[in-house]
């Protein structure tokens, strides 16, 4: 499989498969496709995985887009501005995401619900207590909102992120929640309560916007019918 990135406001990811290879996406990520291309829908990997990918933010039914010759194109698209971020499993090693940050993946990719390993990452940490766990050997396409922040924490390195900003990591990398200290940062501080904290070692990805915060501020400003 050969891969290009298009666009950069709302990018896609252009896919240029040899007979027999396979790409798949969740429920309406394909946006175009040459002839030679065979569509089938399943609920990949079982009921009970599709179930629980739909509780982290993915569709039950994933759509499988199969090449019958060779040079067969097919394309998926992001859902909010930013970019599409390609990782090779088979040598990053499996990786977290946050929910919503899968685009596709070639067939021997595995996406599979997972929890937090702390109770209070999960109640406190934004994006609930399931996350996404990227297993297998080949290559996974995610989407990021804004611009992307990648970086390689060293042994016991600390980052703490803003809710909503954490797009993946490596699993190596530990993912807790910690409060923001000082009530004054709290009340008036426009961070809320907590932040996310990320200790090395382990490949980490970033997103600048937080689509949530953004989406939330579209709906502060739609007028409201008395």
């Amino acid at each position: 499989m050969k891969y290009e990135l298009i666009g950069n406001v709302v990018p896609a990811v252009e896919c240029t498969l040899s007979a027999g290879e396979t790409m798949y996406t969740q429920s309406g990520g394909m946006i175009w496709q040459s002839e030679g291309i065979t569509m089938t829908t399943d609920a990949k990997g079982g009921i009970r995985k599709s179930i629980g990918r739909m509780f982290s933010g993915e569709s039950m039914f994933m759509a499988n887009y199969r090449a019958e010759r060779d040079g067969a194109v097919v394309a998926f698209g992001s859902t909010v501005p930013g970019k599409v971020v390609p990782v090779d499993i088979g040598i990053s090693g499996t990786f977290i995401c946050q929910k919503g940050a899968f685009l596709c993946a070639e067939h021997n990719i595995s996406v599979e619900a997972t929890f937090t390993k702390k109770f209070s990452a999960g109640l406190f940490g934004g994006e609930g207590f399931i996350l996404q766990k990227i297993s297998g050997k080949g290559m996974v396409f995610l989407e990021v909102a804004g611009d992307i922040v990648e970086r390689n924490l060293a042994p016991g390195e600390v980052i703490k992120v803003d809710t909503g900003n954490v797009v993946a990591f490596e699993e190596a990398v530990k993912y807790e929640v910690e409060t923001v200290k000082g009530l004054k940062n709290v009340l008036f501080g426009g961070e809320g309560l907590f932040l996310t904290k990320l200790t090395g070692p382990g490949r980490i990805i970033l997103q600048t916007q937080s689509f949530n915060e953004f989406a939330a501020r579209i709906i502060s400003r739609i007028p409201v019918k008395g």
